[in-house]
């Protein structure tokens, strides 16, 4: 069965280490996915999702042009990433989604855990689902390896990077 994201009811989060002393978060404000899932049967499943690289927001624009820049996402050589799904596993309401991680010219493979719920009906008579997920990586591995030494040790920005997914579906 076909689903769709329900953008106004979902968020695609990272955070990261600032100095290695605080966390700066973010997320990507546009995304869209090929989502086809049984709920009784979630191991059949199959996921890509597209994320706008340039849709990136941190709060500081000037942070965000350079999250945009060649030392980062690249955003005009490289306008989007790419998850593509490769095994999803379910105990009870636990879950785990592993796939492909494409950012640049480089694709990893990701272990997204977490939690579904539902189905449940909405009041318009919608059959909908939630996925909260989350998981790490090492921004490097992809290809994103600007940094900044810093004088009393350790870097600018952290090498793992933290990722969020709230997400609700909507079958089509």
């Amino acid at each position: 069965m076909a689903w769709n994201i329900d953008q106004s009811h979902s968020d695609l989060g990272f955070a990261v280490k600032h100095m290695m002393i605080s966390t700066v978060r973010g997320k990507f404000t546009r995304y869209s996915a090929d989502v086809q899932l049984d709920p009784t049967n979630l191991a059949a499943s199959k996921v890509t999702a597209e994320i706008e690289t340039a849709s990136v927001e941190t709060g500081e624009e000037k942070r965000d042009g350079h999250l945009r820049s060649p030392d980062f996402f690249d955003v005009e050589k490289y306008p989007k990433m790419i998850f593509t799904s490769t095994k999803v596993t379910r105990s009870g309401d636990d879950l785990e989604v592993t796939g492909n991680l494409k950012i640049k010219e480089q694709e990893h493979s990701i272990t997204l855990k977490g939690e579904v719920s539902g189905p449940s009906k909405d009041p318009w008579g919608n059959q909908r689902v939630g996925f909260s997920l989350s998981g790490e990586l090492e921004r490097e591995k992809w290809g994103l390896g600007w940094n900044q030494a810093l004088e009393a040790g350790g870097v600018l920005v952290g090498k793992k990077v933290k990722i969020t997914l709230e997400a609700q579906l909507i079958q089509s």
